[in-house]
């Protein structure tokens, strides 16, 4: 019979293909094609150049056993033609005996499937069979015939597709009997160390980090990386080729141009140039763009064909990174001016469908700045301007808005990104106020302005106070929000849970500048007890957490301020939010914490960390006045009280002072005066203070008795009001200060009864400063029972037994930070000696993971070393 093969028999069809020098072995997945020989049936499914040839057949170069490969072409639909050239393969590895089955396939009959499945299962070792490019066999009938022989072969046969899409067999039921080694696009992917290793290949070298970012820019696509590789050796300098390149202007886009586009219909092609303007869409976005109706079959068949469109679930997809890049260049060439208008279709759409953000994001690369103003203002979305990830990012979706006028919407919108710049400048502020004042001018009155837009309106009028410290401001807003909230759809403002947040959070900002206590707590308060909700709430509510704090902290109660600023620093962690988000006040208040216990270190590491975080965030005058009076007394406890009283008198930007700053920055200069042996410049220096601020009368009530005017001091505390709400450390101090002044009247017992109370209430907080800025007159009483034994082991050494050995005091209890119970497992075992790797062992995890949660729980304890975290976290009685 005739030979149904094409003459000359084409051989180099039935040829494994041979891997090229710079072709990068990858074990991984070897080892995963292993499972093909305990499997029936194997499929490596990918997209065009996704390296599913040159794996498979690497992997087979390593078999023992016989391997017959076929590459399939277009005519194989024929199934005369597709069995010719499976017979000869298997033929060609000896898998088929001389006569097991007739040359001539031209004319299937149906014994033939049955005959050959019967001769492959008489095997004692099983053939491979890899059929290459398999997704070009589109007949029925053929799949149905290669299932049958795959079914009824048994262990003789281990069948490997190769293929772009799904074959036509019925793969559930492999599935379902586990009988079916599968390796898709994801696991084909190159990770970031194969890529190095890949360009290591061609004589290119990139650091793990630069080729993380190539892996992102092609999501690991084989082919795209080589002829990234092969264009780079050509290039001056290949790490910023590999960086920059144009995909629209390169070899990778002719590879997907013919590859992909140009085998599309025409209707397919239009969707793909439209849809490469957005990042995400569904069918009904695409059909906004196409202005037709078929966008979701052909997504489906898109996806289904590896054709580098992305189904990212619930009916949404996306374009490969490098494909989208190209086929906007495409567009550009093809349908020139059409780009913009696109944009707004899809803004228009997706406002609609409720994703303002991605509206915002087309509208203003459509340059409609109104419309995209408006979905800001209109739809809530201020506070993630002002808070969100890319906050007064120049480079957000506003960096191209011109200074021309336009909606009261646009002006709102330019004081919302200037006030939440970090690199907040007085002219920028100036000109936000400017903004701000403009969008008030020209917003209508009362009910003909959108709710929402009042509520955005105020939402900046707050962040504006809290930058200028402008109590007032933050009033007005406040009063203007609650009238707003009222008229606001309740789902809206479900919704967006940041937006009354951050304007709470910014108004008691304002109001604790201006010293106003009960306000600012009051704002602050709900904001604290919040659910996050979401990042931008997560922002709010640690904000709010670190100005609660600090308020504590003012009125005297050292425990309660540390516990809400941990809390600040944890929800800070638990949310990940990057450190430019905030202020750092929280680390703040905790350095301020350490110093009132005299914990100088840990008050100095504390300051570099909110530093950080200050210098990153936008300028904000409570955290710079808190900074500015940290750094003034750690200089004081390192005996250079000129450069303190400096640092406590750097101004703080702001539209009016604030009177704790001033009289902190008060006592830091007085303390400085001591220091110098000034001592009537110290009194000096406090004169103005009084009792309207508990905390800093009684410090300076310290200072006249220090100066040597007990009168003065005493007169001073009597003008604190009683049940005024201060704290321990007000106590404290007063106790100290009258008994200081008892002593120098004479009265010893008075003295120490005083000074035995003020230890009782001090030992709970560990509230060190007050004794050791006390002065001289104070050791003898502490050096005698019963107030040493009172003192031992938190301010003094522990106390002598009368057999000379010590006696340890109990922990003080105090408020505990919020570790997670996994970062409490891993410090237990910190504290038995374990190593890393031990922990890691004990707990089956890795070695990373544990570094992680250590690296976690010192940012949460405020340390930075390992035996800091034991001593610490045993402290806090959390071991």
């Amino acid at each position: 019979m005739p030979d149904p093969l094409p003459d000359p028999f084409l051989r180099t069809r039935i040829a494994v293909p041979v891997t090229p020098g710079t072709y990068l072995r990858r074990p991984r997945l070897l080892h995963r094609l292993d499972g093909a020989l305990r499997t029936p049936l194997t499929l490596v499914e990918g997209p065009a150049g996704g390296g599913k040839t040159l794996l498979t057949a690497d992997w087979v170069a390593g078999l023992d056993g016989p391997v017959a490969w076929l590459t399939v072409e277009p005519g194989d639909n024929r199934p005369g033609v597709f069995w010719s050239y499976v017979l000869k393969a298997l033929g060609s590895c000896g898998a088929l005996r001389s006569g097991d089955l007739p040359a001539d396939a031209s004319r299937m009959t149906g014994g033939l499937p049955a005959r050959l499945a019967a001769a492959l299962e008489a095997r004692e070792r099983p053939v491979v069979l890899v059929l290459d490019d398999f997704d070009r066999v589109g007949a029925p009938e053929v799949a149905e015939q290669l299932e049958f022989v795959l079914r009824h072969a048994g262990r003789g046969l281990r069948l490997v597709l190769v293929t772009r899409t799904e074959p036509l067999l019925p793969l559930h039921r492999y599935r379902a009997a586990g009988e079916v080694t599968e390796i898709r696009a994801a696991e084909l992917a190159f990770t970031p160390e194969e890529t190095v290793d890949l360009l290591h290949l061609h004589g290119l070298t990139l650091p793990v980090a630069a080729a993380r970012a190539l892996v992102d820019r092609t999501r690991g696509w084989a082919a795209g990386l080589r002829l990234s590789a092969l264009a780079a050796t050509r290039s001056a300098d290949p790490e910023v080729y590999l960086k920059e390149f144009e995909a629209g202007h390169s070899a990778i886009a002719d590879f997907l141009l013919a590859e992909v586009l140009e085998g599309c219909a025409e209707r397919t092609q239009d969707l793909l140039l439209r849809v490469s303007v957005l990042e995400r869409f569904c069918p009904e976005l695409a059909n906004a763009l196409t202005g037709r109706g078929d966008a979701e079959p052909l997504l489906v068949t898109l996806h289904r064909a590896n054709a580098f469109v992305e189904d990212l679930g619930h009916t949404w997809y996306r374009l490969h990174p490098l494909f989208r890049e190209i086929l906007r260049a495409h567009l550009r060439v093809r349908l020139p001016g059409l780009e913009p208008e696109l944009h707004l279709r899809a803004a228009r759409w997706l406002r609609r469908s409720g994703h303002t953000a991605e509206a915002v994001a087309h509208g203003a690369a459509a340059g409609a700045w109104d419309f995209a103003a408006d979905a800001v203002v209109d739809d809530l979305a201020i506070g993630r301007l002002m808070a969100g990830p890319r906050a007064g990012d120049p480079d957000g979706p506003f960096a191209g808005m011109g200074p021309e006028r336009g909606s009261p919407a646009r002006d709102l919108v330019r004081a919302a990104l200037r006030l939440a710049r970090n690199d907040l400048s007085r002219h920028d502020l100036d000109d936000a106020l400017l903004h701000l004042r403009r969008a008030g001018e020209r917003q209508p009155d009362g009910d003909r302005a959108s709710a929402a837009a009042r509520l955005s309106r105020a939402a900046v009028e707050a962040l504006a106070a809290r930058r200028t410290g402008d109590p007032s401001r933050a009033g007005a807003a406040l009063d203007a929000a609650e009238r707003a909230a009222r008229d606001v759809p309740a789902r809206l403002l479900e919704e967006r849970p940041e937006v009354l947040a951050l304007l709470r959070a910014h108004a008691g900002a304002a109001y604790l500048w201006a010293g106003r206590f009960e306000e600012a707590r009051a704002a602050l308060t709900p904001v604290a007890r919040a659910a996050q909700g979401s990042p931008c709430a997560a922002v709010a509510k640690e904000e709010a957490l670190a100005h609660l704090a600090l308020l504590d902290h003012l009125t005297g109660w050292l425990g309660r301020a540390e516990q809400k600023a941990l809390a600040a620093v944890s929800e800070e962690e638990r949310a990940g939010l990057p450190r430019e988000s905030g202020s750092g006040l929280g680390r703040l208040v905790l350095a301020a914490v350490a110093l009132d216990r005299r914990e100088t270190e840990r008050a100095r590491h504390l300051l570099d960390g909110g530093a950080r975080a200050g210098a990153e965030g936008p300028p904000d005058p409570v955290p710079e006045a808190l900074r500015a009076l940290v750094t003034a007394r750690l200089l004081l406890a390192d005996g250079k009280p000129r450069a303190a009283a400096e640092a406590a008198r750097r101004p703080v930007p702001a539209e009016a002072p604030s009177p704790w700053a001033e009289g902190h920055a008060a006592l830091v200069v007085a303390a400085a005066r001591l220091a110098e042996g000034r001592a009537d410049a110290a009194a000096e220096a406090v004169r103005d203070l009084t009792g309207d601020r508990p905390l800093c009368a009684t410090e300076a009530a310290g200072v006249h008795l220090a100066a040597g005017r007990p009168e003065d001091a005493v007169a001073l505390l009597d003008t604190v009001r009683a049940g005024s709400g201060a704290g321990p450390a007000v106590a404290v101090r007063a106790l100290l200060v009258r008994a200081g002044a008892a002593r120098r009247a004479g009265d010893e017992h008075a003295a120490r009864k005083l000074v035995e109370r003020a230890l009782l209430d001090a030992r709970r907080e560990r509230l060190r400063g007050p004794f050791r800025d006390a002065g001289a007159w104070l050791r003898p009483l502490l050096a005698a029972p019963p107030l040493r034994e009172l003192a031992a082991g938190w301010l003094t050494p522990d106390a002598p037994r009368p057999d000379g050995r010590t006696v340890p005091t109990t922990p003080v209890e105090l408020a505990a930070a919020e570790l997670s119970g996994r970062e409490r497992d891993v410090l237990e075992r910190l504290a038995g000696m374990m190593s890393a790797e031990e922990i890691a062992a004990d707990l089956h995890v890795s070695v990373n993971t544990v570094k992680s949660h250590l690296k976690s729980a010192y940012r949460k304890l405020a340390v930075n070393r390992r035996g800091d975290a034991v001593r610490r976290a045993r402290a806090l009685g959390l071991l």
